[in-house]
């Protein structure tokens, strides 16, 4: 298998090479894998190596969800529109980077250029949208009675877990971590073990825009089975968002079932 190396680096041509991150994010540090445990992430077109990355455990997820409870209270502290304004710059970011993202997604995923470019938009597309929504998140004053009003209070429910597939690997992952933030949740994600680089490069950029360490937490790694149950089996993530297969979502449901997610 071809190595990486400075030529196919310089094919790769990325404006911010900074933006290539082959460590997990976890409370706003970049981490080595517990016994500096690596996969390969390949370049499907031709099987050449685009870079090895930090494969973490299910303790180091563990850990995570540690990073993103501890930041959860101060993050659902802040008013809407200051999360909306963390939401904005990120925005703001992605779409300077735009072309740097699209050449990952084709390099890891297999895309065309051009599909790469557009789906960077509309995944870009769900953070401004979610950045508008999270000034708009109201109560509700209820009639129930004549003497009577029910008053509905919105909360972000608590730390959220995501999984993510290779098919969509900015899409998925801006449509999942946007509306939470907004809401006030923080946030574990595990990208495919095929395309953790699109994933990395937007949490990259979201330590840029100064969204607060531990607000959004990225778990790369193979073990998705260990992983997976790590984050159904926590008592302190409050809701599991899945996008795969129908098998793999029965048993995430199932697992799920035991602290009601």
């Amino acid at each position: 298998m071809e190595r990486l190396d400075e030529s196919t680096m310089a094919k790769m041509s990325l404006n911010d090479s900074r933006l290539l991150k082959q460590a997990g994010l976890i409370g706003g540090e970049w981490v080595t894998a517990d016994g500096q445990r690596q996969f390969e992430v390949e370049n499907p077109a031709n099987q050449a190596l685009i870079a090895t990355v930090a494969d973490l455990s299910a303790e180091q997820t563990h850990q995570a969800i540690a990073a993103a409870d501890a930041a959860l209270k101060p993050w659902q502290a802040l008013s809407p529109a200051q999360r909306s304004a963390y939401l904005e710059r990120w925005h703001q970011l992605i779409a300077e980077n735009k072309d740097d993202l699209a050449l990952l997604m084709t390099l890891e995923q297999g895309k065309p250029l051009a599909e790469s470019q557009g789906e960077v938009a509309y995944g870009n597309a769900y953070v401004k949208w979610f950045a508008e929504e999270a000034k708009r998140i109201y109560g509700d004053v209820l009639p129930s009675g004549s003497d009577r009003r029910s008053l509905v209070i919105k909360q972000g429910v608590g730390v959220v877990a995501a999984i993510t597939p290779w098919n969509f690997p900015v899409a998925m992952i801006t449509r999942k971590i946007a509306p939470a933030l907004a809401a006030g949740c923080t946030l574990v994600l595990k990208p495919a073990a095929e395309t953790p680089l699109c994933a990395l490069a937007l949490g990259e950029l979201a330590i840029r825009a100064g969204i607060p360490s531990g607000v959004i937490n990225i778990v790369p790694s193979t073990q998705a089975v260990e992983v997976g149950q790590a984050m159904c089996d926590s008592k302190v993530v409050k809701k599991l968002t899945f996008t795969g297969s129908t098998r793999v979502g029965k048993i995430l449901m199932a697992q799920c079932a035991a602290t009601v997610k």
